[in-house]
């Protein structure tokens, strides 16, 4: 496996495996090209994610997202693992944001993460539509943290 740090120029290549995991172009450009894109492959491309850092030292995983075929086989947490490694001399916390669903709860908990913060209907005042997983309607922001 290896992980290779895309370019700028070519972030735009993959909008359409970035919308399986934040369905909102335009949310997506608001943090595509302010942070960093990290491409996971074993073979061909199996996960995908952008990091932004927030302030001095906190960074946050905007979007991580594994090729649908290739979901539930440990690409998703090796990509975070390889964030934590090279972000770690420079940082003192890992933030993702996620909505309140226990499938993706469960995986970042085994990731590391802990519940942080919860932002109060940020799925409903940032979408124009109602955004669903796993059959519920996502309405609060649920962020947790990891420290380096």
């Amino acid at each position: 496996m290896r992980v290779e740090k895309i370019s700028d120029g070519d972030k735009a290549k993959y909008m359409d495996l970035l919308l399986i995991a934040d369905e909102s172009v335009i949310m997506i450009e608001k943090y595509l090209y302010r942070g960093d894109m990290f491409a996971l492959y074993d073979e061909d491309l199996k996960s995908l994610c952008v990091v932004t850092q927030e302030e001095p030292g906190v960074y946050e995983i905007k979007n991580i997202v594994t090729v649908p075929q290739y979901q539930r086989k440990g690409y998703g947490q090796y990509l975070i693992s390889y964030i934590v490694d090279y972000y770690k001399d420079s940082g003192k916390e890992l933030y993702v944001g996620t909505g309140d669903s226990p499938m993706t709860l469960n995986f970042y908990g085994k990731c590391g993460f802990k519940k942080s913060h919860v932002v109060k209907n940020f799925f409903i005042d940032n979408y124009d539509h109602p955004m669903y997983e796993d059959g519920k309607q996502l309405v609060d922001m649920i962020y947790l943290k990891r420290s380096f």
